[in-house]
């Protein structure tokens, strides 16, 4: 018997494919519906594992598209929202900051009228709930933490259109009713990072001897957390959190960037077999990204105290977890960087 019929938007990218694995795999009576408009972002093969699973379906489709959101459900007994689906990457929102407002602002409020036209007023039973991030917040100075009662402080083009986002949330559930739950996590790593991000771009250039461009002098302090146990959160916040709250994720693992390089050059040049130091010889400095937030840090005391969630793995375990399987899966990062990910969905979807 199926109890809940839940739709993953984004479900193909990092994040997204690590939840839909995690509920497709611990929850066999429930119906997941991986939604994903497969931008570059997007690769099906991140749920290769999964999608002849008879609890999962994949639907390709445009948040900001109101009537396809509207026929999803219409199609599917929907009773639940989990919303991943953004753009991320702060550099891209920089260089076009309008795909990400169209995205993610536009995007959730378009989500947030299907879901609330389709439960027609009846919410027992129902939610939404919508994935942030701790860059809604700013930037902290050498002390404190982000709580989930710290005023937003966005900096960016990113930050401010998931801010945007998070503040439509609160406006659907206060003004109409909407059931919704928010979480802001802070910087996740992992297996399946579309190689634009430090991490997977960092293993992938030492592995091929290519520069390590880090910006400014490195100083940037980040709170970083293993994907899986992102997941994890989400899935304890889904099925535990209250109604109209907010919960903080956050690995408390704070590294200066240029630290964490060090210990990815290390880890590189040991399993890579180099001589020690080499990697490090490839770091490259170079000119500030604007607008570069100095620090951030997540509070999770809520998440913890009140629903019984903590990170499993510190840094240095999940960075070499993380690593191993980049070096185990080069076929994957090829396939990533040259672009024929892409064609993963006219071949297994589109011919079937």
């Amino acid at each position: 018997m199926i109890q809940k019929t839940i739709l993953v938007t984004g479900g193909a990218g990092f994040i997204g494919s690590h939840l839909v694995r995690l509920l497709v795999n611990k929850y066999p009576d429930y119906n997941v519906i991986n939604l994903d408009a497969l931008t570059y972002a997007g690769n099906l093969a991140n749920v290769a594992d999964i999608e002849d699973r008879a609890n999962y379906s994949f639907v390709k489709a445009d948040i900001t598209d109101l009537d396809a959101m509207r026929k999803i459900f219409a199609v599917y007994p929907i009773d639940t929202v989990i919303h991943l689906a953004a753009e991320s990457h702060v550099d891209r929102s920089i260089e076009d900051p309008l795909v990400f407002i169209k995205t993610n602002v536009l995007g959730t409020a378009t989500l947030l009228q299907a879901a609330k036209e389709a439960w027609k007023g009846s919410f027992a039973g129902k939610l939404f709930y919508h994935v942030s991030t701790d860059e809604v917040y700013g930037s902290l100075g050498d002390t404190g933490f982000f709580t989930e009662e710290t005023p937003y402080d966005p900096r960016s083009p990113y930050s401010s259109s998931k801010a945007g986002s998070d503040h439509l949330v609160r406006a659907w559930h206060h003004t109409y009713g909407l059931p919704v739950v928010l979480s802001n996590c802070s910087n996740n790593y992992g297996p399946y990072q579309f190689p634009e991000k430090l991490i997977p771009l960092f293993i992938n250039n030492i592995r091929n001897e290519k520069p390590l461009p880090v910006y400014g002098k490195g100083v940037n302090v980040r709170d970083w957390l293993y994907v899986v146990d992102h997941a994890r959160a989400i899935d304890v916040i889904l099925h535990e959190g209250k109604v109209g709250e907010t919960y903080n994720i956050g690995g408390h693992n704070e590294w200066k960037n240029i630290d964490l390089i060090h210990v990815i050059c290390r880890t590189m040049d040991e399993k890579l077999g180099r001589e020690p130091g080499s990697s490090e010889k490839l770091i490259a400095y170079v000119t500030d990204r604007a607008g570069h937030d100095m620090r951030y840090a997540i509070d999770a005391t809520k998440l913890q105290e009140e629903l019984g969630w903590t990170p499993s793995l510190q840094f240095e375990e999940g960075i070499a977890k993380t690593i191993d399987w980049y070096l185990d899966n080069e076929a994957w990062m090829q396939s990533v960087t040259s672009g024929a990910y892409q064609e993963y969905y006219t071949t297994m979807y589109q011919n079937r």
